[in-house]
């Protein structure tokens, strides 16, 4: 990572600083160490040492050309990030593929506009490259207080780095972006959660309200940190109220706090995505999303019993049947079909807007009854999901 001051390096998008975001492109890109170029330590500093060193990165700080000099050795490759650089490590990976050096430019027109520096009359800087650790060794003759990335981006080229121009798709919205100020980081944000975010195919009533408040809410939710810890904690609290309200024989509220429930379960899923990855995270093998979801059917499952009256001689198993039935089915048709009902029948905010409805007027029963029929129609009648 490559930078002269702290500013641009530590605004924040989604919820992490832009050099916490670098830090995930240099994981994604095989880096062993991490160089920063800075005059001394801050906590935001420390912060992101702390997190190169839980990734298994060896963490440096430079505090100019010639320090840099002496910690990168011959036999090195040097990745060099330009400072205030947002990218998507995807976009860059495959510039890199077998370790090739590069240095990677655009068009100067709008490289120019965007804030990048002119290399030669036709072309700027993309503000990444990959060049061999010998060339390092020519900041020695330069003074210490030279911009290093402009330097060594000089220094590459006339040892014949090769230029690759990175195509006008990839440098498009919010994939390839130089943040220079506070307002340009909001206004990245802001893209960056719309597009991450976007409205896919079948998207059901619940998620699209999860979704907005997520973009009007997120940005702030995410700077203030622990962003989806905060909304998995309003779930737990929302069942707990919602499993009182059962108990106590209101299943009308209990069902619509559980329709708060559902959609700040997938809010938590939004923010734990983009958290993970503004982290350079994976995503692990069960999601805490997936987890509160199956709290919620075990809440919509005890609410449902407790709102169907058992009447007098009736069996324990004929009494939890409907209910179990309706819940399995739930959680079964969305894995076979597809579409917009495969949407819905995953909805658990349209679920418990249906049921509240049905409560209000002492019809739980007939509601979970006519809802089994119609998910087994619709598993018989619609295309199965293709298995990969």
């Amino acid at each position: 990572m490559a930078g002269q001051s702290l500013s641009r390096a530590f605004l924040r998008v989604g919820g992490a600083t832009l050099a916490q975001h670098q830090l995930g492109l240099a994981l994604a890109l095989d880096c062993q160490r991490i160089i920063c170029l800075a005059r001394g330590t801050s906590p935001e500093m420390i912060a992101l040492q702390r997190m190169a060193e839980d990734a298994g990165l060896q963490f440096y700080i430079a505090p100019g050309a010639r320090p840099l000099a002496g910690l990168v050795t011959a036999s090195d490759e040097l990745v060099v990030i330009g400072e205030g650089l947002f990218v998507d490590p995807a976009s860059v990976a495959p510039f890199f593929e077998g370790r090739s050096s590069a240095v990677l430019v655009q068009p100067v027109e709008g490289g120019l506009a965007a804030g990048f520096e002119r290399i030669d009359i036709n072309r700027a800087s993309a503000g990444v490259m990959r060049i061999p650790g010998h060339l390092v060794e020519n900041l020695q003759e330069l003074p210490d207080d030279c911009n290093v990335p402009s330097a060594l981006t000089r220094i590459a080229l006339q040892a014949g780095v090769p230029m690759h121009e990175v195509p006008a798709d990839l440098r498009s919205g919010v994939n390839w972006r130089l943040i220079r100020d506070e307002s340009e980081a909001h206004v990245v944000e802001m893209e960056w959660l719309r597009d991450r975010f976007a409205e896919g195919e079948g998207t059901s009533p619940g998620r699209a309200i999860a979704r907005y408040g997520v973009l009007t809410f997120g940005s702030s939710l995410l700077h203030a940190g622990n962003a989806s810890n905060m909304v998995s904690l309003g779930v737990i609290v929302a069942l707990a109220i919602a499993g009182g309200f059962a108990w106590f024989g209101f299943a009308a509220v209990g069902f619509l706090v559980l329709v708060v429930a559902a959609v700040l379960v997938e809010a938590s899923r939004f923010l734990r995505s983009a958290e993970r990855h503004a982290l350079g995270q994976l995503p692990p093998a069960i999601p805490r999303a997936n987890v509160l979801r199956w709290l919620v059917d075990a809440v919509f499952g005890l609410s449902l019993l407790a709102a169907i009256s058992r009447l007098g001689g009736e069996s324990l198993i004929s009494w939890m049947f409907p209910p179990a039935v309706l819940m399995m089915l739930l959680a079964m048709i969305p894995r076979v079909v597809t579409g917009t009902a495969a949407s819905l029948a995953a909805d658990r905010a349209t679920l418990g807007l249906l049921l509240a409805f049905a409560a209000s007027f002492g019809q739980v029963e007939a509601l979970v009854e006519v809802l089994a029929i119609a998910l087994i129609v619709i598993g018989m009648s619609l295309p199965l999901r293709r298995k990969n």
